[in-house]
């Protein structure tokens, strides 16, 4: 988000003014064409409506912020207008980015408490935007060679076709969390599969996810019917994976499938294929009631 300069206080003339210095800047209260306000202009701020216009968001989003804490004004003007300084533009770039990655606003408030220095959770985000955008672009080519390929008739390749999608990146994660024989075998299994069927397991991954997010969207009850179908259907996508805890007696092991909610809550990354935190929240409280019952 580049922002342009706050523009200059306006300045008189000595013979105008009767000094050489410059005057206040005056605010005019649309409200009454009689009341003119004056006010000092804080060279380094911006207005609420400069901010909204930039950022590509309204006064009313912004004010929002300011009412619930997330983002609050640098100073208020004797016209009652809100301005913004640096530091608070820093803030609401953060909120701008953790509200794309799909966190409600209670999670926007509990990842910036948690970390209140802007620059460095600036850099933090950026090392993640960065990885990102590496990914999609693997992705971006990956898809285009296939296109160029299907139309041109020529032979696709299963390496070039799933560039971007990899798993192998949480390897590490994987084995730190559940051991080396969970994610050799997971690996294994994963290599052997047909880019078809690699194909149609994503697919599967991607459908199970919007239908959660699309429950918990619509309000649906942890404990009802369909939010336990949905964890249901989870277990037996999970139970089809060499490698997964429990997968030799058929069905995850009741910790794995109550870890694995309470990760989807408590990282980001994961948490964002299922609408955000609310939405991860929901998906973790309905399988644990799951869990509880047939695990």
């Amino acid at each position: 988000m580049r922002l342009p300069k706050p523009p200059r206080r306006p300045e008189t003339s000595a013979r105008a003014s009767g000094r050489g210095s410059s005057v206040p800047a005056l605010d005019i209260d649309a409200t009454s064409t009689f009341n003119v306000v004056v006010t000092e202009r804080d060279p380094m701020d911006w207005s609420i409506q400069e901010i909204a216009r930039l950022a590509g968001t309204t006064s009313r989003t912004l004010r929002h912020y300011g009412d619930v804490g997330l983002l609050e004004p640098s100073r208020i003007g004797a016209n009652g207008y809100r301005y913004y300084d640096e530091q608070a533009l820093a803030r609401l770039q953060r909120v701008l980015l953790l509200r794309d990655l799909g966190l409600g606003i209670p999670a926007i408030a509990e990842v910036l408490d948690g970390q209140r220095d802007n620059a460095q959770a600036l850099k933090d985000h950026l090392q993640w935007l960065r990885q990102e955008r590496g990914r999609v672009d693997r992705q971006i080519t990956s898809v285009e060679t296939t296109i160029r390929k299907m139309e041109g008739g020529e032979q696709l390749m299963a390496e070039e076709m799933l560039n971007g999608f990899d798993h192998t990146q949480y390897k590490e994660e994987v084995e730190e969390r559940w051991g080396t024989k969970a994610y050799a075998d997971s690996n294994r299994w994963w290599s052997s599969l047909s880019a078809d069927q690699k194909a149609v397991w994503m697919q599967q991954q991607k459908q199970l996810a919007a239908d959660w997010a699309a429950a918990a969207e619509a309000g649906e009850d942890p404990t009802g019917g369909a939010a336990q179908a949905l964890a249901q259907r989870h277990a037996d996508w999970l139970r089809g994976i060499p490698g997964t805890p429990g997968y030799a007696s058929g069905a995850p092991a009741k910790a794995y499938f109550v870890g694995l909610g309470e990760m989807y809550v408590a990282d980001e990354r994961f948490g964002a294929n299922y609408g955000g935190i609310e939405g991860a929240t929901f998906v973790r409280d309905a399988m644990k009631v799951y869990a509880e019952k047939h695990l």
